[in-house]
């Protein structure tokens, strides 16, 4: 019966049919991946196909207005721009375009490696460089794990004391556990996604919007690079801007993976509450089968039957 129950574990009951918990994590996992390329499908490609197109008629006016080029000069002059974009160079602008690789850019940078960010709107282009940011990411990827473990830990340790204080002054359990993350959860909200959009709209002319779908990409690691601070030509930056960034970052990455650990643990515990209520109604359907058959038997043994002993 104990290993017919640890069996039913590993299933949810839905009415009589029982479902194995992985076969419906991997279901779930594949029709999420399948609907999300089915929406962005729908949403973005024919603005790709009206970029591509205005793209054509603008290159084309561009060589009407401009005869003295020819169709070939024009696609090699963009793909000097190309080069220049993939090696990290804005191609609007002009030379005074403030460096990507002073010590707070390089430290922003650093940043992105190690949290595997990876905007992708900047790379080392030597091959030094190349071969330093493999092993720098060998080696940084899982300090940066181990430390962002343990700065959520310590998290977990303070949320755990103030829980503490307040149940010096109020005894309901459950409601401070509720408070408290309630209080962790919108404190981090304020302080990593909803402030900060605030100021990368002020600073990089973004709207509240894009700072605020930024904060998200950037946090989550996302990391699309369609939208990276520091990088407007036409923009004056502080020179810690983009290491108070990198900060900010780091910060926001443990705050997250604490609220990843409550949400996943509150999962947890709705799924081990269904899992008792299916094992407490089978335990119950077990025990009124029993007790059928207990009368049932009873029923039989009134009927004045009798066994008769062995001479």
């Amino acid at each position: 019966m104990a290993g017919h129950k640890r069996l039913n574990m590993s299933y949810l009951k839905v009415g009589r049919l029982e479902i194995s918990w992985s076969a419906l994590l991997i279901l779930s996992y594949v029709v999420y991946l399948f609907v999300g390329a089915a929406v962005f499908q729908a949403l973005e490609k024919q603005a790709e196909n009206d970029t591509r197109k205005q793209f054509q008629v603008d290159k084309l006016v561009f060589l009407r207005n401009y005869t003295c080029l020819d169709v070939e000069a024009l696609e090699r002059f963009v793909e000097v721009i190309m080069d220049a974009w993939e090696k990290g160079v804005n191609p609007s602008g002009n030379s005074t375009n403030p460096s990507n690789w002073d010590f707070s850019s390089s430290f922003f940078f650093a940043g992105t490696v190690i949290t595997t960010i990876g905007y992708g709107n900047l790379s080392p282009s030597t091959i030094s460089g190349q071969i330093f940011c493999v092993f720098y990411a060998l080696f940084g990827i899982p300090l940066n794990v181990v430390f962002l473990n343990h700065l959520g830990k310590v998290l977990t340790v303070h949320l755990g004391r103030l829980d503490q204080r307040i149940l010096t002054l109020v005894k309901h359990r459950q409601a401070i556990k509720i408070l408290t993350n309630s209080i962790f959860l919108m404190s981090g909200t304020l302080l990593f996604l909803i402030l900060p959009p605030v100021l990368f709209s002020f600073v990089e002319g973004w709207t509240y919007g894009q700072g605020f779908y930024y904060a998200f990409i950037t946090l989550s690691t996302i990391g699309f690079g369609d939208y990276v601070i520091g990088t407007n030509p036409r923009n004056h930056y502080i020179s810690i801007y983009r290491g108070l960034a990198a900060l900010w970052i780091i910060f926001g990455l443990a705050w997250l993976a604490v609220l990843f650990t409550l949400g996943a643990g509150v999962v947890e515990k709705v799924i081990e509450m269904r899992r008792r209520r299916d094992s407490i109604e089978e335990d119950k359907t077990t025990e009124e089968d029993l007790d059928q058959s207990a009368s049932q038997y009873s029923d039989y043994g009134g009927t004045g039957l009798t066994v008769a002993p062995q001479p």
